[in-house]
């Protein structure tokens, strides 16, 4: 098992997660974080610092998309150690649903 992390994020990219990652599997897209498969060691402490619930277990329902769309990017996007600052709207769009339809972006963020 693996975390992944899910369309809540996007436009949120609240960072708190990264902070207490053992292991810096995060990586920074433009407008949310992912999780390298690989590199998780499956330990769950990020889960509960995602103010949005964007951090699930890949064996969760749905989880498939995220795990793939969270290995693709997490091989292109920087590695990020420490949590930055979020978007200055994000809270604007914590509730929103449909997120990755109306705003994914494929680029990387800063690391």
């Amino acid at each position: 098992m693996t975390y992944i992390v899910n369309e809540n994020c996007i436009r949120c990219k609240y960072q708190d997660c990264v902070e207490v990652c053992p292991v810096d599997c995060f990586y920074v897209g433009e407008n949310m974080l992912v999780i390298h498969p690989d590199e998780c060691i499956d330990c769950g402490v990020c889960e509960p610092e995602c103010p949005v619930e964007a951090i699930l277990p890949d064996t969760d329902a749905g989880a498939e998309q995220w795990l793939e769309l969270n290995r693709e990017y997490s091989e292109k996007w920087p590695n990020i150690t420490r949590k930055g600052e979020p978007p200055a709207d994000a809270d604007t769009y914590k509730d929103e649903t449909g997120k990755f339809e109306k705003y994914f972006s494929p680029d990387p963020g800063e690391g």
